[in-house]
C-alpha cells in the first residue's frame, strides 16, 4: 500500500524512541528480558502503518491541519501500531502460521532461539508460551504509549480512551468469532454463512483496522458528533472493503508480495465471504468436497489450485470484487458534504484507494 513519507517517518521516529527506552529498561533485568524486548522490537518492523495513518488522518480531519503532528497525536497513533503487532503475534499463534511479512512468525522465532541456545525442554512449547507473553507485553506497551500521549491532552483524553477501549474489545471478540466460525458453520444454514462472514470481517478487521483508528484520532482532536459520524461511516465501509481484499489475497495473493504462502487462508480453514459465496453456488456434493479440503494444513499446491478454480468458477471471486467496489462507493458517499478540515477529504479518499486496490 503506497504511503507518503511524512507520517510514516514521524511514527517510525516515535516508535524508535519508545523502543530505545524499553530496551534500556529491560537490559537491567538480564539477557532473557532483553531478548523478549528485542523480539517485541522485531515484531514492530515493517508493515504498512495503516492504523497510524488513519489515526493521524482522523486527527487532521477534525481540524488539526497543522503542517506537523504534535507529540500526543504521534504517541497515540504509534500506540495503535504496537497494539497491532500484539494482535499479529497472537493471531499467528492461533492460526499456527509459520511466517509473517516474509520472516518467521514470533512463536517460530522464539522456538528457534530456544533450540539454538541449547536450553532444556520442548522448543515448540517454549515458542508458543513466549509468543503469548510477547503479545501481552506489546499490549502493555501500547497502553503505556497511549497514556504518555494523553498526559498532555486532558480535554480530550477521556473520549480518546473510550474509543481505544472499544477498539480493543471489538477486535478481541472479532478474533474469537473468526476462530469460532471455523467450527460453528456446521450448525448454521448455508445461506447464512455470508452474513456471518461479514460479521467477522466487521469486528475482526473493518472497525479495528480503519474505522476505530480514524475515530481515535478524531476524538483526540476534539471532533464533533457530525465529524465522528461521517468518519465512522466512511471508516467502516473502507474497512470492510479492506478486509474483503485481504480475503482475496489470502487465497490468490502472490507470496513474493504478501509474505504469506499462497492459499494460506485455505489451509487455515478461514470461513470467509469468498468461501460462503462459493458454497452457495455449489450442489451439496461439491460443498462436501470443499469442506473436506478446507482447514487441512497439509494442502498441496494442486489442492490449493483445485480450491482456487472452484471459487472462480462458482462466481464467488467476481461477486466479492463487486462487494468490494460497493463498499468503496458507499465510503466515498459518506464524505460528501462532511464538515471536515480542508484537504482531509482528498487525503481520506487517497487512503481508501490504497487500502482497497492493493496487492499485499
Amino acid at each position: 500500500m503506497p504511503t507518503s513519507p511524512e507520517p510514516i517517518e514521524a511514527v517510525s521516529q516515535r516508535l524508535d524512541k519508545f523502543l530505545t527506552e524499553q530496551l534500556s529498561y529491560a537490559s537491567a533485568l538480564g539477557p532473557e528480558a532483553e531478548s523478549l524486548t528485542r523480539a517485541g522490537a522485531s515484531a514492530l518492523r515493517g508493515g504498512k502503518r495503516l492504523r497510524a495513518r488513519f489515526c493521524l488522518t482522523g486527527w487532521r480531519s477534525a481540524g488539526r491541519s497543522s503542517a506537523s503532528f504534535d507529540d500526543a497525536a504521534l504517541a497515540v497513533a504509534t500506540s495503535l501500531e504496537i497494539f497491532h503487532a500484539a494482535a499479529l503475534v497472537h493471531d499467528d499463534l492461533v492460526d499456527n502460521s509459520d511466517t509473517r511479512r516474509g520472516q518467521p512468525a514470533a512463536h517460530r522465532a522464539l522456538q528457534a532461539a530456544h533450540r539454538d541456545a541449547g536450553w532444556a525442554g520442548d522448543s515448540d512449547a517454549f515458542g508458543r508460551s513466549g509468543a503469548i507473553l510477547l503479545g501481552d507485553l506489546l499490549v502493555a506497551w501500547s497502553d503505556d504509549l497511549l497514556e504518555e500521549g494523553l498526559a498532555s491532552s486532558s480535554p480530550t483524553a477521556a473520549a480518546t480512551r473510550r474509543a481505544y477501549a472499544q477498539m480493543r474489545r471489538d477486535v478481541t471478540i472479532g478474533q474469537f468469532l473468526d476462530v469460532a466460525e471455523e467450527s460453528a458453520y456446521t450448525v448454521y444454514l448455508d445461506e447464512t454463512h455470508a452474513e456471518r462472514a461479514l460479521r467477522v470481517a466487521s469486528y475482526k478487521s473493518a472497525r479495528y483496522s480503519i474505522q476505530q483508528p480514524l475515530l481515535i484520532g478524531a476524538s483526540l482532536a476534539g471532533a464533533d458528533d457530525g465529524q465522528l459520524d461521517a468518519l465512522g461511516r466512511f471508516g467502516h465501509d473502507v474497512g470492510m472493503a479492506f478486509q474483503l481484499r485481504d480475503d482475496v489475497l489470502g487465497v490468490f495473493g502472490d507470496t513474493a508480495i504478501t509474505g504469506k504462502p499462497v492459499g494460506d487462508d485455505l489451509r487455515e480453514g478461514k470461513r470467509t465471504v469468498l468461501v460462503a459465496y462459493a458454497r452457495e453456488a455449489m450442489p451439496a456434493d461439491e460443498r462436501h468436497a470443499i469442506d473436506a479440503l478446507l482447514g487441512d494444513p497439509a494442502l498441496t499446491a494442486e489442492q490449493i489450485g483445485t480450491l482456487q478454480r472452484a471459487i472462480v468458477d462458482s462466481g464467488a471471486l467476481a461477486r466479492t470484487e463487486e462487494l468490494i467496489a460497493d463498499y468503496a462507493r458507499r465510503a466515498d458517499d459518506a464524505l460528501d458534504g462532511a464538515s471536515l478540515a480542508a484537504g482531509a477529504v482528498d487525503e481520506l479518499r487517497a487512503l481508501a484507494r490504497a487500502a482497497t486496490e492493493r496487492t499485499a
